[in-house]
C-alpha cells in the first residue's frame, strides 16, 4: 500500500483550517474594513445579551418586588454593556480578546502545518535512505 502524503486528508483539513481561520481574524479584527470589526463586536454583544432563562412562579408580593428588582438590574447592566462598547470602540481602548483567540488558533494551526511538512520530509527521507542501502545490499 502507498502513502500519499502530497494530498492527505490531515493535510487538506489543515490547508483548509487555517485558510477559514484568516479569512475570519481578518474580518474580526478589521484589518480590511473596520465596520468589520465594529459589526462583530456589537453582534458579540447583543448574543451577550439576548442569551437567557425564563422561569415562571406563582405571583405574589414578594415574587413581584423581586421581579422588578431584576428588571431595574437588568436595564442597568444593559446600559453599563452599551457604555462599555463606547469605551471599547474609543481608540485608546484595549486589546480585542476575539482577536487574540483567533490569532492564538491560526498561530497553533501553521505551528501543525509546519510540523507536518517537517516529518512529511524526515519520513520520506529516511525510506530513501533506507531504499538504498537495501540496494547497496
Amino acid at each position: 500500500m502507498e502513502l500519499n502524503t502530497e494530498n492527505s486528508m490531515y493535510r487538506s483539513f489543515l490547508r483548509i483550517a487555517v485558510c477559514v481561520c484568516a479569512f475570519v481574524l481578518i474580518f474580526d479584527s478589521g484589518l480590511w474594513l473596520q465596520a468589520t470589526a465594529e459589526l462583530s463586536d456589537l453582534t458579540q454583544v447583543h448574543l451577550a445579551s439576548v442569551v437567557g432563562v425564563t422561569v415562571g412562579v406563582t405571583p405574589n408580593e414578594v415574587n413581584q418586588l423581586t421581579a422588578r428588582i431584576t428588571e431595574l438590574e437588568t436595564e442597568l447592566n444593559a446600559k453599563e454593556r452599551l457604555i462599555a462598547v463606547n469605551l471599547k470602540n474609543n481608540p485608546a481602548g484595549g486589546l480585542d480578546r476575539s482577536t487574540f483567540i483567533l490569532s492564538a488558533i491560526l498561530f497553533i494551526l501553521l505551528v501543525l502545518i509546519v510540523l507536518n511538512y517537517a516529518l512529511d520530509y524526515r519520513r520520506s527521507r529516511d525510506i530513501v535512505n533506507q531504499y538504498e542501502t537495501e540496494r547497496l545490499a
